[in-house]
């Protein structure tokens, strides 16, 4: 494998992979470094019934897999494995990957974000089968049905407003007696009928994983110490992402939140060095939107080669 390349996109999700897929037919010949994830979050979810194309839905796992395979068929070189270190202050920039050094004329960051989970066993093995971390993807599923949301931010209100829309009732946990969120967003959730908050409560288990589907929710009132049950078809963990920028702090300028700045589309502060998907998007998170951002960020590479 050539180690000296004009493009190295870090990441195969959505954006990284059809970052991918423009460098390749822009014949960039593209090393896509993917990760120990590989595939992003979608690799985490069930069906996508919201990506353009696909009118019956398809698994998140397939998609991927057809994303992967179409950036190859167009001459992206794929490896497996972690980025353990990056130079951008150099030129060419130099990454390290399963200890081997490439170099790269222009690098597209396309590392993603990473859900917060709330660590509990249940969560990892019903994730797809009622567990969700994105309403816009997976409220459809729950019409007419009861569910959960965690958290007490903008982020959790939203998705509890959001989802009444489909839900006969939406049960928002808190595990504090006041939200985080602002005042509006309080406002309209507290005078949604179909929202009720559990305050002062945490998620002790989510039920059950012997059936794989949720069917339920132990609550523990921090307060009393009383346990209860809550029935819920579906969880909704709405208390935040975290950017993949470790790698990067120090190297391109963050926002307050961890994410990538770019400015003029994908750009971030270091020249050459462009940025796509949910490493510097923390407001759409969407599939079809990364994958947007990483032509994007192609387009742009390519774009910044040719001036040279």
């Amino acid at each position: 494998m050539n180690a000296n390349r004009d493009v190295i996109i870090i990441g195969s999700g959505p954006a990284g992979l059809t970052a991918g897929v423009y460098a390749a037919r822009a014949n960039l010949k593209p090393l896509i470094i993917e990760g120990l994830q590989a595939g992003g979050q979608l690799m985490m979810t069930t069906a996508v019934e919201n990506f353009p194309g696909f009118r019956d839905g398809i698994m998140g796992p397939d998609l991927m897999a057809e994303m992967r395979a179409q950036a190859e068929r167009f001459g992206a070189e794929i490896l497996q494995g972690d980025v353990t270190e990056a130079n951008l202050t150099s030129r060419p920039f130099t990454v390290v990957a399963e200890g081997t050094t490439y170099t790269a004329r222009a690098l597209i960051i396309a590392t993603g974000a990473s859900a917060k989970l709330l660590g509990l066993p249940a969560e990892r093995a019903l994730m797809g089968h009622g567990v969700s971390t994105c309403a816009t993807c997976d409220g459809f599923f729950f019409r007419n049905r009861p569910i959960a949301v965690v958290g007490g931010g903008d982020s959790a209100l939203e998705e509890a407003i959001f989802l009444t829309k489909f839900a006969s009732k939406v049960t928002l946990v808190h595990r504090r007696d006041a939200f985080r969120a602002s005042k509006i967003m309080q406002d309209k959730a507290l005078a949604n009928s179909k929202i009720e908050v559990a305050w002062n409560s945490i998620v002790e288990t989510i039920n059950d994983t012997s059936k794989g589907e949720v069917t339920g929710i132990v609550l523990r009132d921090v307060s009393t110490g009383l346990v209860r049950e809550v029935p819920v078809d579906g969880v909704f963990v709405a208390i935040g992402h975290t950017p993949n920028t470790t790698l990067f702090t120090g190297k391109v300028d963050l926002d307050e939140s961890g994410y990538i700045v770019t400015t003029g589309g994908t750009k971030t502060s270091v020249p050459g060095a462009f940025a796509c998907g949910d490493v510097q998007d923390h407001t759409y998170r969407q599939a079809i939107t990364a994958a947007g951002s990483g032509c994007m960020a192609a387009l742009d590479a390519e774009r910044y080669l040719e001036r040279g």
